[in-house]
């Protein structure tokens, strides 16, 4: 029983002793993990990472410079990507799963990378001019600092799928379009009007003069599910830690809060925006 017990538990022979360096330690030192500049360099360089990310930026006008693949990835919807690229002329590249990982900062990057030009932000009057042009009310989702790409992505998404008509987003002290929000939208940012402004409760002041009404979510508001959303319509989504700023709230036509039911005191910011725009887009929508 002894002999077995030790057998059992001695250490594999092919296993590296310590102190040796194994071929994957080579092969780490040869590929060391960029540094965050480098990371940050690369997420504005235009790269548009992932399956889903890359199919919506072919379906649109946009000028792709190249298309990235991982190389012996030639399966699933990888082929209808590559086919699509060529047909554009497009070139595609076949490159290391190491250089993918590099330049998508180390997100999922599904063995795909597009290098397109960067976003074209646009003005406040642009996405109003979107709502004219469909015979809409205009709805407009305003970010007043989100910092993570993955919300930012998130809420873009949920603002295409409710029929918003842009979204608006400060240039200072939050995050931008990057390929981690455009990955995160699963491709909705190709869709989506974004204004980049100079400041949030000047963009309010000017949603208001053109006749919308700003609603900022926040605890302590009106319930959102009494609320009346009719007519143009903009919702004002605060920062994952400070939420909404004191004076973009007080720039605020009103202030709406969804009902909590539970023990934790508020959504995910991401979470809030696709229940309170549902709410909003069955109101403009219903007969």
């Amino acid at each position: 029983m002894e002999k077995e017990k030790q057998k059992k538990y001695e250490p594999r022979k092919h296993q590296a002793s310590r102190g040796e360096r194994t071929e994957r330690d080579r092969s780490r030192e040869k590929c060391p993990k960029p540094s965050p500049e480098s990371i940050a360099e690369n997420a504005e360089s235009g790269a548009v990472i992932g399956r889903n990310a890359v199919r919506e930026l072919l379906k649109t006008d946009r000028s792709v410079d190249k298309l990235l693949v991982q190389r012996g990835e030639r399966n699933g919807s990888i082929v209808v990507l590559v086919a699509q690229a060529i047909e554009k002329g497009i070139p595609v590249i076949e490159t290391d799963k190491n250089k993918l990982d590099a330049l998508a900062g180390f997100a999922p990057h599904q063995g795909v990378i597009a290098f397109a030009s960067e976003k074209e932000y646009c003005t406040l009057s642009d996405i109003l001019g979107i709502a004219k042009e469909r015979g809409e009310d205009p709805l407009v989702v305003v970010c007043d600092g989100i910092t993570d790409p993955y919300n930012l992505g998130a809420i873009i998404r949920c603002a295409e799928c409710c029929g918003a008509h842009g979204v608006v987003i400060p240039k200072r002290r939050a995050v931008g379009v990057t390929p981690l929000v455009t990955r995160a939208s699963a491709g909705a940012v190709e869709h989506m009007a974004v204004a980049k402004v100079p400041n949030i409760a000047a963009a309010v002041e000017e949603l208001k003069k053109n006749g919308v009404w700003t609603y900022a979510a926040e605890a302590g508001g009106s319930d959102a599910y009494k609320t009346d959303f009719r007519g143009p319509c903009a919702l004002i989504l605060g920062s994952e830690g400070e939420g909404v700023s004191a004076l973009v709230k007080k720039t605020c036509d009103g202030v709406v809060s969804i009902p909590m039911y539970g023990s934790v005191n508020s959504f995910n910011v991401s979470a809030a925006a696709a229940i309170l725009l549902s709410q909003i887009a069955h109101q403009h929508h219903a007969d």
